[in-house]
Protein backbone atom coordinates (compact mmCIF):
# COMPACT_ATOMS: atom_id res chain seq x y z
CA UNK A 1 0.00 0.00 0.00
CA UNK A 2 1.44 3.32 -0.98
CA UNK A 3 1.79 5.99 1.61
CA UNK A 4 0.86 9.76 0.78
CA UNK A 5 1.09 12.87 2.76
CA UNK A 6 -0.46 16.29 2.30
CA UNK A 7 0.57 19.20 3.33
CA UNK A 8 -3.08 22.35 2.92
CA UNK A 9 -5.30 18.77 3.50
CA UNK A 10 -8.19 20.52 5.03
CA UNK A 11 -8.23 22.73 2.05
CA UNK A 12 -9.83 22.45 -1.26
CA UNK A 13 -7.65 20.58 -3.40
CA UNK A 14 -6.45 18.52 0.28
CA UNK A 15 -9.98 16.96 0.81
CA UNK A 16 -10.37 16.37 -3.20
CA UNK A 17 -6.74 14.78 -3.57
CA UNK A 18 -7.04 12.76 -0.47
CA UNK A 19 -10.59 11.36 -1.72
CA UNK A 20 -9.07 10.43 -4.77
CA UNK A 21 -6.02 8.78 -3.54
CA UNK A 22 -8.25 6.86 -1.00
CA UNK A 23 -9.81 5.57 -3.96
CA UNK A 24 -6.80 4.15 -5.12
CA UNK A 25 -6.29 2.29 -2.16
CA UNK A 26 -3.59 4.73 -0.66
CA UNK A 27 -3.00 5.03 3.43
CA UNK A 28 -3.42 8.69 3.66
CA UNK A 29 -1.14 11.26 6.06
CA UNK A 30 -2.03 14.81 6.57
CA UNK A 31 -0.07 18.22 8.07
CA UNK A 32 -2.46 20.52 10.01
CA UNK A 33 -1.91 23.52 11.75
CA UNK A 34 -2.77 22.50 15.49
CA UNK A 35 -5.24 24.64 15.84
CA UNK A 36 -7.60 22.77 13.60
CA UNK A 37 -6.66 19.87 15.54
CA UNK A 38 -8.29 22.33 18.38
CA UNK A 39 -11.63 23.35 16.88
CA UNK A 40 -12.14 20.62 14.30
CA UNK A 41 -15.94 21.31 13.32
CA UNK A 42 -14.62 24.99 11.85
CA UNK A 43 -10.99 23.69 10.48
CA UNK A 44 -11.69 20.25 9.19
CA UNK A 45 -15.12 20.39 7.23
CA UNK A 46 -14.15 19.55 4.02
CA UNK A 47 -12.66 16.50 5.53
CA UNK A 48 -15.33 15.30 7.82
CA UNK A 49 -16.76 12.94 5.93
CA UNK A 50 -13.28 10.85 5.71
CA UNK A 51 -11.68 11.36 8.88
CA UNK A 52 -11.59 8.12 10.09
CA UNK A 53 -9.90 6.92 6.86
CA UNK A 54 -7.12 9.70 7.53
CA UNK A 55 -3.59 10.48 9.79
CA UNK A 56 -3.35 13.28 10.94
CA UNK A 57 -0.30 15.38 12.30
CA UNK A 58 -0.22 18.44 14.01
CA UNK A 59 3.11 20.87 12.27
CA UNK A 60 3.32 23.92 11.05
CA UNK A 61 5.29 25.17 7.51
CA UNK A 62 7.03 27.89 9.92
CA UNK A 63 8.86 25.17 11.92
CA UNK A 64 11.61 22.97 9.85
CA UNK A 65 11.55 20.50 13.17
CA UNK A 66 8.38 19.74 13.10
CA UNK A 67 8.08 18.80 9.42
CA UNK A 68 11.02 16.71 9.77
CA UNK A 69 9.48 15.29 12.99
CA UNK A 70 6.55 14.33 10.64
CA UNK A 71 8.45 13.05 7.46
CA UNK A 72 10.89 11.25 9.81
CA UNK A 73 7.36 9.42 11.28
CA UNK A 74 5.07 8.98 7.91
CA UNK A 75 8.49 7.89 5.60
CA UNK A 76 5.53 9.00 2.86
CA UNK A 77 6.14 7.42 -0.70
CA UNK A 78 4.51 10.37 -2.18
CA UNK A 79 4.44 13.69 -1.01
CA UNK A 80 1.88 16.91 -2.25
CA UNK A 81 2.56 19.80 -1.01
CA UNK A 82 -0.10 22.37 -1.37
CA UNK A 83 -0.57 24.35 2.17
CA UNK A 84 0.08 28.07 1.57
CA UNK A 85 -1.04 31.40 2.25
CA UNK A 86 -3.04 31.58 -1.01
CA UNK A 87 -5.48 34.35 -1.57
CA UNK A 88 -3.88 36.60 -3.56
CA UNK A 89 -5.03 39.70 -2.47
CA UNK A 90 -4.22 39.54 1.21
CA UNK A 91 -0.50 38.62 -0.42
CA UNK A 92 -0.84 42.66 -0.98
CA UNK A 93 -1.43 43.44 2.33
CA UNK A 94 0.78 41.38 4.21
CA UNK A 95 3.72 40.72 1.97
CA UNK A 96 6.32 39.19 4.47
CA UNK A 97 4.05 36.25 5.81
CA UNK A 98 3.20 35.49 2.49
CA UNK A 99 6.65 35.16 1.30
CA UNK A 100 8.23 33.70 4.55
CA UNK A 101 5.49 30.73 4.65
CA UNK A 102 5.14 29.80 0.91
CA UNK A 103 9.27 30.02 0.42
CA UNK A 104 10.42 29.06 3.43
CA UNK A 105 7.43 26.70 3.79
CA UNK A 106 8.58 24.96 0.59
CA UNK A 107 12.33 24.87 1.18
CA UNK A 108 11.47 23.03 4.89
CA UNK A 109 9.27 20.24 2.99
CA UNK A 110 11.82 19.50 0.44
CA UNK A 111 14.63 19.42 2.25
CA UNK A 112 13.11 16.70 4.77
CA UNK A 113 12.76 14.93 1.79
CA UNK A 114 15.94 14.74 0.96
CA UNK A 115 17.41 14.14 4.47
CA UNK A 116 14.81 11.55 5.70
CA UNK A 117 12.92 9.98 2.71
CA UNK A 118 14.88 10.59 -0.40
CA UNK A 119 12.53 8.19 -2.27
CA UNK A 120 9.52 9.92 -1.80
CA UNK A 121 8.23 11.43 -5.11
CA UNK A 122 7.24 15.24 -4.19
CA UNK A 123 4.21 18.00 -5.93
CA UNK A 124 4.40 21.47 -5.23
CA UNK A 125 1.82 23.49 -6.17
CA UNK A 126 3.25 25.96 -8.57
CA UNK A 127 0.16 28.76 -9.27
CA UNK A 128 -0.69 30.64 -12.76
CA UNK A 129 0.35 33.82 -10.64
CA UNK A 130 3.47 33.28 -11.55
CA UNK A 131 2.90 34.18 -15.18
CA UNK A 132 1.68 37.30 -14.10
CA UNK A 133 1.36 39.55 -17.03
CA UNK A 134 2.95 37.19 -19.47
CA UNK A 135 3.78 38.33 -22.86
CA UNK A 136 2.33 35.32 -24.78
CA UNK A 137 -1.07 34.02 -24.52
CA UNK A 138 -2.09 31.19 -23.76
CA UNK A 139 0.66 30.49 -21.23
CA UNK A 140 2.48 27.19 -21.25
CA UNK A 141 5.36 25.44 -19.70
CA UNK A 142 8.13 27.73 -21.83
CA UNK A 143 6.40 30.91 -20.79
CA UNK A 144 8.95 33.19 -19.51
CA UNK A 145 7.34 34.52 -15.87
CA UNK A 146 6.28 37.88 -14.86
CA UNK A 147 4.83 37.78 -11.23
CA UNK A 148 2.61 40.74 -10.19
CA UNK A 149 1.90 39.67 -6.55
CA UNK A 150 3.93 38.64 -3.39
CA UNK A 151 1.99 35.40 -3.78
CA UNK A 152 2.92 34.99 -7.24
CA UNK A 153 6.68 35.77 -6.34
CA UNK A 154 6.67 33.12 -3.78
CA UNK A 155 4.92 30.42 -5.97
CA UNK A 156 7.98 31.12 -8.14
CA UNK A 157 10.44 30.71 -5.73
CA UNK A 158 9.02 27.31 -4.69
CA UNK A 159 8.89 26.32 -7.95
CA UNK A 160 12.44 27.19 -8.86
CA UNK A 161 13.48 25.65 -5.13
CA UNK A 162 11.81 22.36 -6.50
CA UNK A 163 13.19 22.23 -9.99
CA UNK A 164 16.96 22.57 -7.42
CA UNK A 165 16.55 19.89 -5.60
CA UNK A 166 15.07 17.69 -8.70
CA UNK A 167 18.58 18.81 -10.81
CA UNK A 168 21.02 18.78 -7.77
CA UNK A 169 19.90 16.26 -5.25
CA UNK A 170 17.92 13.78 -7.59
CA UNK A 171 14.62 14.36 -5.63
CA UNK A 172 11.23 13.44 -7.83
CA UNK A 173 10.28 16.28 -7.61
CA UNK A 174 8.24 18.45 -9.78
CA UNK A 175 5.63 21.51 -10.15
CA UNK A 176 2.23 21.26 -10.97
CA UNK A 177 0.95 25.24 -12.80
CA UNK A 178 -2.86 25.49 -11.96
CA UNK A 179 -4.77 27.94 -13.19
CA UNK A 180 -7.86 29.24 -11.25
CA UNK A 181 -9.67 25.92 -9.75
CA UNK A 182 -13.11 26.23 -8.24
CA UNK A 183 -15.79 23.83 -6.30
CA UNK A 184 -18.16 24.30 -3.46
CA UNK A 185 -15.49 23.71 -1.18
CA UNK A 186 -13.76 26.76 -2.05
CA UNK A 187 -12.95 29.37 0.54
CA UNK A 188 -15.34 32.68 0.87
CA UNK A 189 -12.50 35.25 0.26
CA UNK A 190 -11.90 34.15 -3.80
CA UNK A 191 -13.95 35.58 -6.02
CA UNK A 192 -15.80 32.47 -7.58
CA UNK A 193 -17.18 31.19 -4.47
CA UNK A 194 -17.90 35.06 -3.13
CA UNK A 195 -20.05 35.71 -5.90
CA UNK A 196 -22.31 32.94 -5.73
CA UNK A 197 -22.81 32.88 -2.20
CA UNK A 198 -23.42 36.08 -2.54
CA UNK A 199 -25.54 35.71 -4.96
CA UNK A 200 -27.59 33.10 -2.96
CA UNK A 201 -27.59 35.64 0.16
CA UNK A 202 -29.48 38.28 -2.04
CA UNK A 203 -31.94 35.86 -3.74
CA UNK A 204 -33.10 34.71 -0.16
CA UNK A 205 -32.82 38.11 1.31
CA UNK A 206 -29.71 37.60 3.69
CA UNK A 207 -28.00 40.55 1.54
CA UNK A 208 -28.67 43.71 -0.41
CA UNK A 209 -25.64 43.87 -2.45
CA UNK A 210 -22.62 42.49 -3.94
CA UNK A 211 -19.39 44.88 -3.98
CA UNK A 212 -16.68 44.13 -6.55
CA UNK A 213 -13.52 45.22 -7.96
CA UNK A 214 -12.23 44.92 -11.83
CA UNK A 215 -15.03 43.12 -13.49
CA UNK A 216 -13.21 42.63 -16.98
CA UNK A 217 -10.28 40.68 -15.25
CA UNK A 218 -10.31 37.59 -17.40
CA UNK A 219 -9.44 34.03 -15.96
CA UNK A 220 -9.18 30.73 -17.34
CA UNK A 221 -11.73 28.84 -14.27
CA UNK A 222 -11.41 24.86 -14.14
CA UNK A 223 -12.90 22.39 -11.38
CA UNK A 224 -10.92 21.41 -8.55
CA UNK A 225 -12.03 17.93 -8.48
CA UNK A 226 -10.37 17.39 -12.34
CA UNK A 227 -7.57 19.00 -11.36
CA UNK A 228 -6.43 16.76 -8.11
CA UNK A 229 -6.46 14.19 -10.61
CA UNK A 230 -4.13 15.86 -12.50
CA UNK A 231 -1.63 16.26 -9.67
CA UNK A 232 -2.05 12.40 -8.86
CA UNK A 233 -1.04 11.51 -12.69
CA UNK A 234 2.15 14.08 -12.28
CA UNK A 235 3.96 11.36 -9.94
CA UNK A 236 3.04 8.37 -11.36
CA UNK A 237 5.18 9.54 -14.42
CA UNK A 238 8.73 7.82 -14.24
CA UNK A 239 10.32 10.86 -14.75
CA UNK A 240 9.64 14.37 -12.94
CA UNK A 241 8.32 16.85 -14.90
CA UNK A 242 6.25 20.19 -14.76
CA UNK A 243 2.82 20.49 -16.59
CA UNK A 244 0.54 23.44 -16.61
CA UNK A 245 -3.27 22.28 -15.87
CA UNK A 246 -5.56 24.66 -17.06
CA UNK A 247 -8.61 24.68 -19.42
CA UNK A 248 -7.81 26.83 -22.16
CA UNK A 249 -10.92 29.08 -22.32
CA UNK A 250 -11.44 31.83 -20.00
CA UNK A 251 -14.07 34.30 -18.97
CA UNK A 252 -14.86 37.19 -17.15
CA UNK A 253 -15.20 38.19 -13.54
CA UNK A 254 -18.78 39.91 -15.06
CA UNK A 255 -19.42 36.26 -16.76
CA UNK A 256 -18.96 34.73 -13.82
CA UNK A 257 -21.08 37.24 -11.85
CA UNK A 258 -23.93 37.47 -14.74
CA UNK A 259 -24.30 33.16 -14.73
CA UNK A 260 -24.40 33.39 -10.85
CA UNK A 261 -27.17 35.63 -10.96
CA UNK A 262 -28.72 33.93 -14.17
CA UNK A 263 -28.99 31.19 -11.94
CA UNK A 264 -31.27 32.11 -9.55
CA UNK A 265 -33.39 34.75 -12.39
CA UNK A 266 -31.88 37.47 -10.94
CA UNK A 267 -30.67 40.43 -12.66
CA UNK A 268 -26.87 41.40 -11.57
CA UNK A 269 -26.85 44.81 -12.43
CA UNK A 270 -29.27 45.33 -9.85
CA UNK A 271 -27.64 43.94 -6.91
CA UNK A 272 -23.41 44.20 -8.03
CA UNK A 273 -21.77 47.70 -7.07
CA UNK A 274 -17.97 48.20 -8.75
CA UNK A 275 -15.82 49.64 -5.56
CA UNK A 276 -12.57 50.61 -6.50
CA UNK A 277 -11.45 49.98 -3.45
CA UNK A 278 -11.08 46.49 -4.26
CA UNK A 279 -9.02 46.92 -7.51
CA UNK A 280 -5.69 44.76 -7.05
CA UNK A 281 -2.28 47.64 -6.69
CA UNK A 282 -1.22 45.58 -9.83
CA UNK A 283 -3.66 43.98 -11.56
CA UNK A 284 -3.63 40.74 -14.30
CA UNK A 285 -5.51 41.36 -16.55
CA UNK A 286 -5.70 37.93 -19.05
CA UNK A 287 -4.79 34.27 -17.65
CA UNK A 288 -5.22 31.39 -19.92
CA UNK A 289 -3.70 28.15 -20.18
CA UNK A 290 -2.31 25.70 -23.02
CA UNK A 291 -2.35 21.98 -21.44
CA UNK A 292 -1.12 20.01 -24.25
CA UNK A 293 1.65 18.43 -22.45
CA UNK A 294 -0.84 17.18 -19.89
CA UNK A 295 -2.95 15.86 -22.69
CA UNK A 296 -0.54 14.69 -24.79
CA UNK A 297 1.72 12.82 -21.53
CA UNK A 298 -0.92 12.87 -18.72
CA UNK A 299 -3.65 11.88 -20.80
CA UNK A 300 -5.33 14.44 -18.78
CA UNK A 301 -8.73 16.61 -19.79
CA UNK A 302 -10.51 19.09 -18.09
CA UNK A 303 -14.15 17.45 -17.40
CA UNK A 304 -16.67 20.32 -15.92
CA UNK A 305 -17.13 22.91 -17.98
CA UNK A 306 -17.69 26.76 -16.64
CA UNK A 307 -21.18 26.95 -16.77
CA UNK A 308 -21.79 23.51 -14.74
CA UNK A 309 -18.99 24.55 -12.14
CA UNK A 310 -20.67 27.76 -11.80
CA UNK A 311 -24.15 26.25 -11.20
CA UNK A 312 -23.15 23.51 -8.74
CA UNK A 313 -21.02 26.06 -6.87
CA UNK A 314 -24.93 28.20 -6.75
CA UNK A 315 -27.23 25.18 -6.05
CA UNK A 316 -25.32 23.78 -2.84
CA UNK A 317 -25.34 27.65 -1.00
CA UNK A 318 -28.50 27.64 -1.82
CA UNK A 319 -29.36 23.88 -0.52
CA UNK A 320 -27.00 24.55 2.46
CA UNK A 321 -28.25 28.83 3.24
CA UNK A 322 -32.29 27.50 2.95
CA UNK A 323 -31.35 24.78 5.43
CA UNK A 324 -29.80 27.16 7.59
CA UNK A 325 -32.65 29.58 7.46
CA UNK A 326 -34.75 27.20 8.27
Amino acid sequence: MKRALITGITGQDGSYLAELLLSHGYEVHGIIRRVAMEVPEHRLWRIRHILDKLSLHAGSLESFASIFRVFNLVQPDECYHLAAQSFVSYSFEDEFSTINTNINGTHFVLAAIKEVCPKCRFYFAGSSEMFGNAEQTPQNERTPFFPRSSYGISKLGGFHLTRNYREAYGVHALSGILFNHESPRRGLEFVSRKVCHAAVRIKLGLAKELRMGNLEARRDWGYAGDYVQAMWRMLQQDRPDDYVIATGKTYRVKDLIELAFSRLNLDWKDWVVVDERLYRPSEIHDLRGDYSKARKELDWEPGMSFDELISTMVDQDLDQLKSAKS
